[in-house]
């Protein structure tokens, strides 16, 4: 009885000790939940825009970090995923008037199957040979939507203004509002989605796949789907951030999406943080969005030389990016606060 009555007590210990320590967490989320929708009355105008495309340039990361960070593959190539999204965005409110709300919902479905086809032999190969085929996609996507064959569709060089409504009346909001807020809900589904896969069956398999993928086999892992399911994972979050971007910018283009854009978003992963589910993507999308705007202050002209040189300065300060600095950080302040 005495054994039996002691199993218990630590068993409610431990479970006293887990909600402590999911405490923090949940506490941190809501918190940062209130913080993106206090914005919206702090922001506007342009600061508003900016934060759009950091929440909509952060959803893009979040998948490409789950195929690179989680999954071991390396793409330079899904800023033409990112393109595809934008422009089934622009279609859809151009041609249909469908709510723009709704778009990314079709841009991510259309980006799924994109990358499904483009996934199953592209993932054939591994490091830099997938690397390479996915950058030859990134060059060849602006030349196609420049083309004669889908001008009609994709407004050719000139590209495909969009009307983009406000909410009703009666909801108080202006135009920059109604899309950050629409920004935010998609970066919150995804936050959460995103969350889950990482943590659950799924970030096993892609961890295992990506660490030994024999050892993966023999554990029962398929390898294969695996990596499919990290690729159209990636797609998907790339095709629905394109749609947002659109949807703030309100205008798409070919020259919107050169093959730079891909390494943009190679760079917000890594620099980032790399097996950063939610902070790293976050951070490395504000860097990739606000560091070009702020350096072209600091040196007009060299702004990329600059751009480059903080990029240099992250990686060998701490090669886990930014992420990891910031848990260096709360290490060394815990680690003071305990003693």
């Amino acid at each position: 009885m005495t054994v039996e009555k002691t199993d218990m007590t630590s068993a409610s210990d431990t479970r006293a000790v887990r909600v402590g320590f999911a405490s923090p967490a949940r506490l941190g989320y809501g918190v940062a939940v209130a913080a993106l929708l206090v914005a919206t009355g702090v922001l506007e105008g342009y600061e508003l825009f900016l934060a759009s495309s950091i929440l909509a340039y952060a959803i893009a990361a979040m998948g490409l970090n789950v195929l690179m960070g989680y999954n071991g593959q390396i793409s330079l190539g899904h800023g033409a995923f990112f393109a595809i999204g934008a422009y089934i965005a622009a279609i859809c409110i151009d041609r249909f008037a469908i709510p723009y709300a709704l778009t990314p919902i079709i841009a991510g479905v259309v980006g799924m199957g994109a990358g499904w086809l483009i996934g199953k032999p592209a993932l054939r190969l591994e490091g830099v040979y997938l690397a390479l085929a996915t950058f030859g996609l990134a060059i060849a996507t602006p030349t196609v939507l420049r083309s004669d064959l889908f001008a009609d569709w994709t407004g050719g060089v000139q590209g495909l203004f969009l009307l983009v409504n406000p909410a009703p009346d009666w909801a108080g909001l202006d135009l920059d509002q109604t899309i950050y807020l629409t920004v935010v809900t998609y970066f919150l589904i995804f936050a959460f989605v995103t969350l889950r896969l990482v943590g659950g069956l799924n970030g096993k398999a892609w961890i295992a796949s990506r660490d030994n993928p024999i050892a993966a086999r023999a554990m029962g892992f398929d390898v294969t789907r695996a990596k499919t399911r990290a690729f159209v994972f990636s797609v998907l979050a790339c095709s629905v951030g394109g749609a947002l971007q659109a949807v703030a910018v309100q205008f798409v283009a070919p020259d919107s999406f050169p093959f730079f854009l891909s390494i943009s978003l190679f760079t917000a992963v890594v620099v980032g943080g790399l097996c950063s589910p939610l902070i790293g993507p976050l951070l490395g999308a504000a860097f990739i969005v606000m560091v070009p705007n702020v350096t072209e202050e600091i040196w007009q002209g060299g702004s990329w030389a600059v751009y480059g040189a903080f990029i240099i300065l992250i990686m060998a300060i701490q090669p886990r990016g930014l992420a990891g600095m910031l848990s260096w950080v709360r290490t060394k302040l815990t680690t003071r606060s305990t003693k």
